[in-house]
């Protein structure tokens, strides 16, 4: 390869090479600051509440009084199965006992 040919292809190179720094730089600008993303963050946080359908006090009160009372009713199912499991327990240790 003479001289002037490789003059010319990293003369042709560097001209190229030079836009994509400068877009690089100029995606990197493009970032918007860090206190300009919370506040889209909020902003969007925002118009996604407006868009909630909250419940009417009469089904948060219904919806409540549905969760207590599943609540009562598994407790009792745990503690009839745990008072059921400790009688079994207590007769095969008594069986084992003699």
């Amino acid at each position: 390869m003479s001289e002037n040919e490789k003059i010319e292809k990293t003369g042709s190179d560097a001209p190229a090479s030079k836009p994509a720094k400068a877009e690089k730089k100029a995606k990197k600008d493009d970032k918007p600051g860090f206190f300009q993303r919370i506040a889209r963050w909020f902003r969007e946080m925002k118009s996604e509440l407006k868009k909630v359908v909250w419940p009417t006090p009469k089904q948060t009160a219904n919806n409540t009084v549905i969760v207590i009372v599943c609540v009562i009713i598994v407790g009792i199912f745990i503690w009839i199965f745990d008072w059921l499991a400790g009688a079994i327990i207590s007769a095969l240790l008594d069986l084992f006992r003699g």
